[in-house]
C-alpha cells in the first residue's frame, strides 16, 4: 500500500504516461506552432517587404482576418464538434490546413504572390484552427482520467506558449531567408504531421456521456446563448477577459511595428520578442496551478502586473527592456489560462462542453479582430511606444471588474452546473 504513495509524488509527466493524450497534445503543438509561425512570418513580411505605406493597417487587417473564423463560425463549430467523432474533426482540420499551406508555398515559389492570396490562405488556416482547438479542449475527458484534467489543461494551454515560441523563432527569420514559399512549406509539413498523429489515437467515451449519441443530443438541449445564460458567474468572467483581450492581443500588431519604427531592427528581433512572450506564457502555463488565491483575485493581480509590463516599453525604449516585459506579460497570460480553463472544466456540465468551449473561443476572440484593426490604424498615426501605453491603460477597468466578482453563490452554481456543483466550491476556493 505504500508504493502508490511514494510513486504519486514521482509520477512521470502526463504526456509520457498517457500516450493517447501525449500524441494529441503534440499534434496541437504542431498545429498552433504552424499557425503562429504563419502569423508572425506574414505579419513581418507585410511590414518589412510587401507594403510601403499603411503598414499598420495591412498588419492589423491580416491579424483580424486570422482571428475572424473563430468568432463567426462558433455556432457551426459547436454543432460539428458535438455531433461528429472528435478524432475525425481533428484529423480533417489538420490535413486541410496542411494542403492549404503547401498550395500557398507552391504558388509563392512559382510566381509572384498577390496579397489577396495570402489573406485567403490566412482565412482558410484560421478556419481549420477554429475547429481544431475547441474540439481538442472538449476531448480532454475522453483522453485522461478525472484527476488528470487539471494537469491536461496545463499541458494543453502550454501549447499556445510553445507555439508562440516556435513561431517566433521561425516565422520572421524564415521569411527573411526563404520568403513566403519557405514559410508555407514549413507550416504545411507541421499540419500534415499533426494529422498523422491524431489518426493513430483511439478516443474513449467521456465520463457522463453515452458516446456519439449523447453528443448528438447535446445541442438540442441548450443553445449557445442558453449555455452562458445558465452560467452567470462564468459569463461575467468571460466579459472581463473579453474587455482585457481588446488591449492584450494588440501586442501582436505592436511587436512588428515597434521593431521596425522604434528599434529599427529586423526579423531576428521580432523572433526575440515573440519568443520572449511565448517563453513567459510557457512558464506561466506550468506554474499557474501553484499560484495561490481565488481565481478572480489571481486574475486581477496578473492583469495589473501585465499592465505594468506593457507600459514600461512605452516609457523606456530598448530591445532587452521590451523582451523582459513580454516574458512577464506572457507569464501572466499562462497563469490566467490555467486557473480559469481548469475552473471552467469543473463548472460546465459535460453535455454543454462542446458548445461552451466553442462560444468561449468566440467570445474571447471577438475582441481580437477589432483590436487588430484599431491598433493597426492607430499605428499609422501614433508611435509604437504610445500604443504600449494605451494597452496598459486599457487593462485597468477589466482588472477592477474582475477583482470585484468574488466567489459564485452556491445556489447559482448548483443551478448552473448540475452534477458538477458539488465539486465546484473546492475548485474555486482551493485550487492547488
Amino acid at each position: 500500500m505504500s508504493t502508490p504513495l511514494v510513486d504519486e509524488g514521482r509520477r512521470r509527466p502526463l504526456v509520457l504516461r498517457n500516450r493517447a493524450f501525449g500524441a494529441v497534445w503534440l499534434s496541437q503543438v504542431l498545429t498552433q506552432a504552424a499557425v503562429r509561425m504563419f502569423q508572425v512570418g506574414v505579419s513581418w513580411w507585410l511590414v518589412a517587404y510587401a507594403v510601403d505605406g499603411g503598414r499598420g493597417l495591412a498588419s492589423g487587417l491580416f491579424m483580424a482576418v486570422s482571428t475572424l473564423p473563430a468568432v463567426a463560425l462558433a455556432p457551426v463549430v459547436a454543432r460539428v464538434v458535438a455531433r461528429s467523432a472528435h478524432r475525425s474533426v481533428l484529423r480533417t482540420a489538420a490535413a486541410v490546413a496542411g494542403a492549404v499551406a503547401l498550395a500557398l508555398a507552391v504558388w509563392a515559389w512559382t510566381s509572384g504572390l498577390p496579397l489577396a492570396a495570402v489573406y485567403a490562405a490566412t482565412l482558410a488556416l484560421a478556419t481549420c484552427q477554429a475547429f481544431f482547438d475547441p474540439c481538442l479542449t472538449t476531448s480532454v475527458p475522453e483522453l485522461v482520467d478525472d484527476e488528470d484534467i487539471e494537469a491536461a489543461t496545463g499541458f494543453e494551454l502550454s501549447t499556445q506558449s510553445l507555439a508562440g515560441l516556435g513561431g517566433a523563432l521561425l516565422g520572421a527569420v524564415t521569411v527573411d531567408r526563404a520568403g513566403v514559399a519557405g514559410l508555407g512549406a514549413g507550416c504545411g509539413a507541421a499540419y500534415l504531421a499533426a494529422a498523422l498523429l491524431v489518426a493513430g489515437v483511439r478516443f474513449r467515451t467521456a465520463p457522463g456521456a453515452d458516446g456519439d449519441a449523447a453528443a448528438t443530443d447535446a445541442p438540442g438541449q441548450r443553445t449557445l446563448r442558453a449555455i452562458l445564460g445558465h452560467l452567470p458567474y462564468v459569463r461575467r468572467i468571460l466579459v472581463c477577459f473579453t474587455a482585457a483581450n481588446l488591449f492584450t492581443t494588440a501586442v501582436f500588431v505592436v511587436i512588428p511595428l515597434y521593431t521596425r519604427t522604434v528599434l529599427d531592427d529586423g526579423g531576428s528581433t521580432v523572433a526575440l520578442l515573440e519568443a520572449s512572450l511565448g517563453c513567459g506564457t510557457l512558464i506561466g502555463s506550468f506554474t499557474g496551478a501553484r499560484v495561490p488565491g481565488r481565481p478572480t483575485v489571481t486574475g486581477a493581480c496578473c492583469l495589473t502586473l501585465m499592465a505594468c509590463a506593457l507600459a514600461l516599453p512605452g516609457l523606456f525604449a530598448g530591445r532587452l527592456v521590451f523582451a523582459g516585459c513580454l516574458v512577464v506579460a506572457g507569464w501572466c497570460v499562462g497563469v490566467i489560462g490555467v486557473r480559469f480553463v481548469a475552473l471552467f472544466q469543473r463548472l460546465v456540465p459535460a453535455a454543454d462542453k462542446p458548445g461552451f468551449f466553442a462560444v468561449m473561443q468566440a467570445v474571447l476572440g471577438a475582441s481580437f479582430p477589432v483590436a487588430s484593426l484599431l491598433f493597426g490604424l492607430a499605428g499609422d498615426h501614433l508611435s509604437a511606444q504610445t500604443l504600449c501605453l494605451v494597452q496598459a491603460a486599457g487593462l485597468l477597468p477589466a482588472t477592477v471588474a474582475l477583482a470585484l466578482l468574488g466567489d459564485p453563490n452556491p445556489p447559482t452554481l448548483e443551478a448552473s452546473s448540475g452534477d458538477t456543483a458539488e465539486r465546484a466550491p473546492q475548485t474555486v476556493g482551493s485550487e492547488r
